[in-house]
């Protein structure tokens, strides 16, 4: 997202319990993990149960477009004040506490955000939230930030009545606007337990318009941006954050897991590690593709007119498929298409362009390798392919007049892990529905 002053990253958390509270100091000592939910999970808020499965991998092909063609506008003008992906549209879902006593709420996690916003009462014009809105008047630790405050100053967005107000102007129209304020946030973790953060910085909105959604209450930033929560928490996890996403669209309700600090720390047989490519606006996490292989047939990125040499290509938890430029598409297609033996058919959906008819639960489709600089990370077909309908599969990937975006799907029992000390990015296979 490219915000009217704010950045974001796109995953979505979910806080378990609340009780049993570990300081602040433990947290960062021993890191600790929390569920997070992806949208179409029969535990997400946002689930329809009336979808069939193909209707719901259609509509995350769907979104995963509509971002694409966002993220393109934002690579194409990264100085405008908008968000530069679709609000609401992230992949997964968190439940978090605000205040004292604490009061639960379900996030949208974002990787194109950069910062922590939620509806709040009272509402001059908000989205149809249908879950209780956050009151902090019944907060004993909220505090609205003074103008004169250098986390306002440092808001893109940034404006000034009596208080710190900040301003989001989404890609499709969506607006978020209110008060910049610290309060507790509380996370739920994986042991049991609950971690608390006091004045953590979140946007208290007022005037919240567009396509937000149902139970969420707003949005959880997790980019590099100076107020995403991932920032905030940078001292006590040693900026250190992972996750192992389980496979979507699958019988199994395994959930997925964030890690923080220790706890996030990727190591051991089989881990691979690439530079996490600096940006000024610090809104994505960029990583560089050499090349990807299917076979011994080695697909350069470089080959690409689009390619900007370090940094070519965002590493995306809110964007299903992988994206890549044109020619570099093309190229793969045409090999994937050369070394699959199954029938060719058409995508009912109209969504994907390379399709094959497989009655297998393992078709039998090649290991495609993605090259980044320092780190070569196989990808099985769970990474690559995507059922569509009864006996048809789909190359998972998309290509793009522009920005490449590595996608959640390449990132399935894959255990990912962010150091932003060292600025690298780790990969470990793992299966992801045992952790």
């Amino acid at each position: 997202m490219r915000v009217m002053a704010t950045n974001s990253w796109c995953v979505v958390l979910v806080l378990l319990c609340l009780y049993n509270l570990i300081s602040f100091s433990q947290a960062h000592n021993n890191g600790f993990s929390v569920e997070i939910i992806h949208r179409d999970s029969p535990r997400s808020p946002l689930y329809r149960s009336m979808e069939t499965k193909f209707e719901r991998v259609a509509n995350a092909v769907r979104r995963s477009i509509n971002r694409a063609h966002h993220l393109r506008k934002y690579s194409i003008s990264p100085n405008t004040a908008e968000a530069p992906v679709v609000a609401g549209q992230g992949e997964y879902l968190m439940i978090y506490s605000v205040g004292t006593p604490p009061f639960q709420l379900y996030g949208i996690i974002d990787t194109g955000s950069n910062i922590v916003w939620l509806q709040c009462q009272p509402c001059e014009q908000c989205y149809n939230q249908t879950t209780p809105i956050f009151d902090p008047s019944k907060s004993k630790s909220y505090k609205t930030l003074p103008c004169t405050s250098t986390t306002c100053q440092s808001v893109a967005g940034n404006s000034c009545d009596q208080n710190c107000e900040y301003s989001i102007s989404y890609g499709d129209g969506s607006v978020s606007q209110g008060d910049l304020s610290v309060d507790t946030l509380t996370l739920g973790s994986t042991s049991g337990s609950s971690v608390q953060f006091p004045r953590t910085v979140l946007g208290c909105g007022h005037k919240n318009t567009g396509l937000f959604q149902g139970k969420t209450s707003g949005i959880v930033g997790l980019s590099g941006g100076p107020v995403s929560l991932i920032t905030q928490l940078s001292s006590s996890i040693a900026g250190k954050f992972s996750y192992c996403l389980a496979p979507l669209f699958t019988e199994s309700d395994s959930s997925s897991k964030l890690n923080f600090g220790d706890a996030a720390v990727v190591s051991g047989a089989g881990t691979v590690s690439t530079p996490i490519v600096p940006q000024a606006d610090h809104i994505f996490y960029f990583l560089t593709l050499e090349a990807l292989s299917v076979g011994n047939n080695r697909i350069e990125f470089g080959n690409s007119s689009s390619s900007d040499g370090e940094g070519n290509i965002i590493i995306d938890s809110g964007t299903t498929l992988t994206v890549l430029p044109d020619d570099m598409y093309s190229n793969l297609e045409s090999a994937v298409a050369d070394a699959v033996k199954l029938e060719r058919v058409d995508d009912p959906n109209q969504q994907l362009s390379l399709c094959f008819k497989s009655t297998s639960d393992e078709p039998d489709v090649p290991v495609i390798t993605a090259h980044f600089t320092g780190a070569d990370v196989q990808l099985n077909p769970v990474n690559t392919f995507i059922q569509v309908a009864d006996e048809i599969i789909c190359l998972a990937f998309q290509a793009s007049e522009d920005q490449a975006i590595f996608g959640n799907l390449a990132q399935q029992n894959l255990l990912v892990g962010y150091d932003l000390q060292k600025n690298t990015l780790s990969f470990k296979p793992t299966d992801c529905t045992k952790q």
